[in-house]
């Protein structure tokens, strides 16, 4: 029968007295916030099982932190808004930090956020990369769900977007178009989303009894890696009459480099992109049809998983949220 825990054990343990223990597993006395979620996270991590779930209920401070990568990133907004949206409603207040993609500052908020008490952490990435999870000695047993950048610990709860069937639904959308030849413009190699898109991509045309039209061409995220990737599609001879671009800004540049050449968008060739950003591809010479990544939703959803969690019902694994197509003149007229 294994040792009992008691408030020796759990005193010794957190390295502070027997009384303090009393105080934080029992709602009494005047602890702060930092020493009441040490003490409830090593009686936890010992086994203690007296109501640890009515006893965080009792704590909530209706705080919720917020960590971002990336403020002013164009990724990093529209999930922010989703998710204050759904905690505002849900009446908590939101601590928003930026830890501008240094780990460093990341556990520097987040120890800063913990010592102010807050009920949850939502922890938003600037790329969709997996990323290293939050230290358990740093976040304290506070819930905490992960937003656009998923944690690479199968444990914890991430949302994302679903790169994989948006590659897919590109091919798919290109080949309904009537594009029987199809051409990949890509971004670098070593990103996520780029093998996930690619991966999809890939898989769509093997099922179609398909092969890409050329080699897969890899290079920056640049309008200007756009414009030189369909240059050195023409320039090879390749038969193609449609691109799937790995982003509106490749898109763009193809586009550009395609109708230089006396081409017609989408009548000789159709162009997909992704992400959908709208100063690119509403304001191209010719729209460009693209994939939404639904942030706001991935921020929503992360926000709702994080206030569950709260509440005692814990999540766990990545949830990916589908993009969303968006059909613009690029692929618009395109006959079968």
């Amino acid at each position: 029968m294994p040792n009992r825990i008691t408030l020796h054990t759990i005193a010794e343990a957190a390295n502070v007295s027997v009384a303090t223990v009393s105080k934080a597993l029992n709602d009494t006395g005047q602890l702060s916030a930092h020493t009441r979620r040490v003490v409830l996270n090593t009686a936890k991590e010992l086994g203690y099982e007296k109501s640890k779930g009515a006893i965080a209920l009792r704590h909530q401070s209706g705080l919720i932190g917020l960590v971002s990568a990336d403020l002013e990133g164009r990724f990093s907004m529209p999930a922010l808004i989703g998710a204050e949206n759904t905690l505002g409603a849900s009446n908590h207040a939101v601590l928003l930090t930026n830890s501008r993609g240094d780990p460093k500052l990341e556990r520097a908020h987040i120890d800063q956020l913990a010592a102010r008490g807050v009920d949850g952490l939502l922890i938003l990435g600037g790329e969709t990369d997996s990323r290293p999870p939050v230290k358990p000695n740093t976040a304290l047993g506070i819930p905490i769900v992960y937003a656009y950048a998923p944690s690479n610990d199968p444990d914890d709860c991430s949302v994302t977007c679903d790169n994989t069937a948006a590659g897919a639904a590109a091919i798919n959308h290109l080949i309904d178009r009537g594009c029987s030849r199809i051409a990949i413009i890509s971004g670098p190699e070593h990103y996520l989303a780029t093998k996930e898109r690619i991966d999809g991509a890939m898989a769509a045309l093997r099922k179609s009894g398909m092969r890409p039209a050329a080699p897969t061409r890899y290079g920056n995220w640049h309008e200007s890696w756009g414009r030189t990737a369909a240059r050195l599609l023409l320039d090879s001879g390749a038969r193609f009459d449609g691109i799937y671009c790995l982003n509106d800004m490749l898109a763009r540049g193809a586009i550009e480099t395609l109708l230089a050449r006396g081409l017609k968008v989408p009548q000789d060739v159709a162009v997909v992109g992704h992400d959908n950003w709208a100063v690119t591809a509403t304001e191209c010479q010719v729209p460009i049809t693209s994939f939404d990544n639904n942030l706001q939703e991935i921020g929503r959803r992360a926000a709702r998983l994080l206030l569950d969690s709260i509440r005692g019902n814990r999540h766990r694994g990545v949830m990916k949220i589908g993009c969303s197509l968006i059909v613009r003149e690029s692929t618009l007229t395109k006959p079968r």
